[in-house]
C-alpha cells in the first residue's frame, strides 16, 4: 500500500499532519501550490520507527497566505506521498 498524509490541521502557525506508511527517515516539506516551490525552512523528517503517526511543522513568519500542500519523500529522495491542498491565512 502507498504511503499517505491523511489529515492536516493548522493552529497558531503550526501544521499538524497525520501520516500512514511513511518510514523512518522520510522527509516532509511544505510546497506552495501556485509556484510548486518547496519551502526548505519547513523540512521535517519522520523520526518514529512506527509507520503511523503525526508530525508538526512550525510555519516561519515569512510564509505568506495562500494554498499549500505537503509532499513526502522516501529515504531515496523519491516522491512517497502528497497531502490535499490547504489554505494558510
Amino acid at each position: 500500500m502507498k504511503p499517505l498524509i491523511s489529515s492536516i490541521e493548522i493552529e497558531n502557525r503550526v501544521v499538524v499532519a497525520k501520516y500512514q506508511r511513511l518510514m523512518v527517515g522520510a522527509k516532509v516539506v511544505l510546497v506552495e501550490k501556485a509556484s510548486g516551490r518547496q519551502l526548505p525552512e519547513t523540512v521535517t523528517r519522520v523520526a518514529s520507527p512506527v509507520p503511523v503517526g503525526a508530525l508538526r511543522i512550525r510555519l516561519p513568519d515569512a510564509i505568506e497566505p495562500g494554498t499549500y500542500f505537503l509532499r513526502a519523500f522516501n529515504g531515496h529522495g523519491e516522491d512517497a506521498a502528497q497531502s490535499v491542498d490547504f489554505e494558510i491565512g
